[in-house]
């Protein structure tokens, strides 16, 4: 018998990395939001690696704080190390990577969630949803608790039926030996969804002084610290290293011997990994020629022992982890305070979805993160906060939010879940972004504070402090495009000793600056400007300088792309009544249901010649009334 335990306007079920951001989202926006959590003490945990950012999820996070997000601001208190990645390269593929003090980071997030005005936190397991009429409208926890809202956001992970696997080991459970999430995975498929079965998996931790870091290189963080919110002002000091080492082919002969005892390669493991992110067996037997692969010890925060054997993810029985330890230079006397595990979970076929994350069958609820068939922090962070916007915009019956993916990372990173599917663990990178020379760690807050500013979650006083610099962006640009440089001396001088050519005549000083070998700080000491700019505002003007033409090039290919989305496609559009539409493209267009003609142009099977199609069916106007697409 259940029991009235409360009115909200939107519940979150979960509180990992999506589940944070959904509620703290949600709560911003003026609704009144509930999170239930199996464990209040493991909110926002990492159970894998403890880092945050890298390439393309960096940018994620930056684009989840310039939407008003948490994610940020809680690394940016809590980091042991800051490294900007890919320095030599262009700003297109730069990102932040931060390695998190786990257990400090957890606090930090706990504290900002509790003291949110409208956010209610409750412990709990939730087995079912409430539907009535079809729609979601709560859910009940297994002590019978009914809790009802005008929208639900499910942001389970990878707890719903949740398997651990060591060796020929195996139990039931959700990450670090979490309950796992059983009757809610049955009720959802006793509701009519598709779930897939998928598997991660993470390496041993060790205790640091059992290593010894004298055979190991160095990785130390930058000395000038970037961060990833817009709002971080002061750098935290006394950086802590992390180490690089190798396995070698006593590791390599160890995995060889024993991979009948690995649960992938015995069969026990049923669901499918993530590519990107294979086991240490895996690689080594996908590439085995490869004489050692790369080790990397990450300490997990600074008031632990534990360290993270970054690059050793497995599934082996614990006896042959600690042999593939003892054999890699730093940790021949290694103890392990933690075994690696690989996990089987339960995930949501996401082109069940709508572009909002609301599932289409079910109107009113919503799911994000890890349920939805994707890998990473940094992509659950980014769901979790348009979850929790378009939950809030569904109980506010406003607008909801949909990104393009010519506006964010998470634009590209929804749009790829829920118009192509995935038949593995997701993960994002810079290759799957078409316009990511517009999507850089740079300009997140250019590109989404007025979105964010505009839905509550930015507040007045940085809304303002980002009009302010965007206009002395756009002041400096202008100055720069019409100062006129002679090539005096000193001119000469500086851009013979960046490897340039002497100048001939008078220059530009916007134009020199395009030159590849010059920076704005060289320009800079020609002529400097009269207002004492930022270091970012700096950034920002000569990456714009820099790359204009690029950037004109690519925006004209979203004008163009553009148009294409514009053109909507009729909700009651019957596609079994359109001709000559092959049958491949037919059944995914059913399943899919794209909103535009774009999206339809990105479903895997659509050929150009069924777009073509489906576009003149459109503009004849020759749409059927359809009883139930």
């Amino acid at each position: 018998m259940t029991y009235n335990a409360g009115q909200f306007d939107v519940i979150v079920v979960g509180a990992g990395h999506a589940g944070v951001e959904a509620a703290y989202a949600a709560a911003k926006r003026g609704v009144k939001t509930l999170m239930l959590s199996l464990n209040l003490d493991m909110i926002a945990f990492m159970p894998c690696n403890p880092s945050i950012g890298g390439p393309a999820k960096g940018i994620v996070v930056r684009e989840v704080d310039a939407l008003g997000g948490l994610m940020g601001k809680v690394i940016d208190k809590t980091y042991i190390q800051m490294r900007m990645l890919n320095t030599g390269k262009g700003p297109a593929v730069r990102a932040l990577r931060a390695q998190a003090d786990k257990p400090l980071y957890i606090q930090e997030m706990k504290h900002i969630l509790e003291n949110e005005q409208n956010l209610t936190l409750r412990q709990g397991m939730v087995e079912k949803l409430i539907i009535e009429d079809g729609e979601c409208r709560g859910v009940i926890t297994e002590t019978k608790a009914a809790y009802y809202a005008k929208s639900v956001v499910i942001t389970t992970g990878t707890f719903m039926r949740g398997r651990v696997i060591i060796g020929d080991l195996s139990y039931e459970s959700g990450p670090n030996n979490q309950r796992a999430s059983v009757k809610l995975s049955e009720h959802l498929e006793e509701l009519g969804f598709e779930l897939v079965r998928f598997k991660t998996g993470t390496p041993p931790r060790v205790i640091s002084h059992t290593i010894d870091y004298s055979k190991t290189e160095i990785q130390p963080g930058d000395e000038d610290p970037r961060h990833f919110s817009y709002e971080t002002k002061e750098a935290i000091p006394n950086q802590i290293p992390c180490w690089l080492t190798y396995t070698n082919e006593f590791t390599h002969k160890i995995i060889d011997e024993n991979l009948g005892l690995s649960a992938m390669y015995s069969g026990m493991i049923k669901g499918t990994g993530p590519r990107y992110c294979p086991s240490i067996e895996d690689k080594v037997v996908r590439f085995h020629d490869k004489p050692r692969h790369q080790i990397f010890l990450e300490p997990e925060g600074r008031n632990t022992e534990e360290v993270y054997v970054q690059g050793l993810s497995t599934s082996m029985p614990e006896f042959v982890q600690r042999e593939m330890l003892r054999s890699i230079p730093g940790l021949e006397n290694s103890e392990i305070m933690r075994a690696g595990y690989a996990i089987e979970y339960d995930a949501v076929v996401p082109t069940q979805l709508w572009p909002t994350l609301e599932v289409k069958k079910v109107p009113g609820l919503f799911t994000a993160g890890q349920i939805n068939g994707t890998s990473g922090y940094e992509e659950a962070a980014g769901q979790g906060i348009m979850a929790g916007i378009n939950a809030a915009s569904k109980a506010l019956d406003k607008e909801p939010l949909i990104l393009d993916r010519s506006q964010a990372y998470i634009g590209v990173l929804i749009d790829d879940l829920v118009t192509k599917g995935t038949n593995e663990p997701y993960r994002l990178l810079t290759s799957r972004a078409e316009y990511r020379l517009l999507l850089r760690h740079d300009n997140a807050d250019l590109r989404l504070t007025e979105i964010g500013h505009q839905l509550g979650l930015i507040s007045d006083e940085r809304y303002e402090a980002f009009l302010q610099k965007e206009q002395l962006v756009e002041e400096e640009k202008a100055r720069l495009a019409n100062v006129m440089l002679k090539p005096t001396d000193e001119l000469q001088a500086i851009i013979e000793g960046a490897g340039g050519t002497p100048l001939r005549e008078a220059i530009k000083a916007g134009d020199l600056l395009k030159r590849p070998e010059m920076t704005y700080d060289l320009i800079e000491k020609v002529t400097p400007s009269e207002k004492d700019l930022d270091w970012d505002v700096k950034e920002q003007v000569e990456i714009q300088i820099k790359y204009q033409g690029y950037i004109d090039k690519s925006n004209q290919q979203v004008d163009r792309m553009r148009k294409m989305e514009n053109k909507l496609i009729p909700e009651n559009i019957d596609y079994d009544d359109i001709g000559g539409i092959a049958t491949e493209a037919r059944q995914k267009l059913k399943q899919v249901r794209p909103l535009s003609v774009g999206q339809a142009s990105r479903i895997s099977g659509v050929n150009p010649a069924d777009v073509s199609i489906l576009l003149v069916y459109i503009e004849q106007g020759k749409i059927k009334r359809v009883s139930n697409q």
